[in-house]
């Protein structure tokens, strides 16, 4: 009977305990998060610089209507991207922009995020990386993917290159 009792203290006591800290935070001040400014904009226009150029060295100089639309749909969004993801991470030398391209498509095949991978592999075109190089990464992906994420995104190279091979038939006089 003694050690019911004292399991039932030894409970109460953590239930006692439960409910002091519950009613502490409770009473607790709470601070709200500092109020956005008034413009969408982040106010660090070296970094966005600097994402935009990366966007144009990625493009090759080309217009990237995805990132034009968050643009004029999302201009805060657009320039964090340029800011945190373009300038900060994007920018960055440790990587080649080829190696890092196929990083990207990688991480966005096995996440089965198509149009990213899609988006990134035309970047890889861009900064060197030949067809069997891309087709690589498709294989590479059945293993931690699986087959019909790779599957996919074969398909959004099959895509990419059909593209790419009717602008160059369209460039040509």
């Amino acid at each position: 009977m003694t050690h019911v009792l004292n399991r039932w203290c030894n409970v109460a006591r953590a239930g006692a305990a439960w409910v002091a800290l519950t009613i502490t935070l409770a009473a607790a001040p709470v601070h709200a998060a500092p109020a956005a400014p008034a413009s969408a904009g982040t106010g660090d226009s070296a970094r966005v610089d600097r994402g935009l150029r990366v966007l144009s060295e990625l493009t090759g100089g080309a217009e990237q209507p995805v990132f034009e639309a968050m643009r004029q749909d999302f201009p805060f969004l657009a320039e964090a991207t340029a800011g945190y993801a373009l300038g900060d991470v994007w920018g960055r030398q440790v990587l080649d922009a080829k190696t890092r391209q196929l990083a990207a498509m990688a991480a966005f095949g096995a996440m089965g995020l198509r149009p990213f991978f899609k988006i990134h592999a035309g970047y890889a075109l861009n900064a060197g990386a030949s067809a069997d190089e891309l087709k690589e990464i498709v294989y590479l992906l059945t293993v931690p993917a699986g087959f019909p994420r790779a599957i996919d995104a074969s398909q959004a190279l099959q895509e990419l290159f059909a593209e790419r091979s009717a602008a160059s038939r369209a460039a040509k006089p």
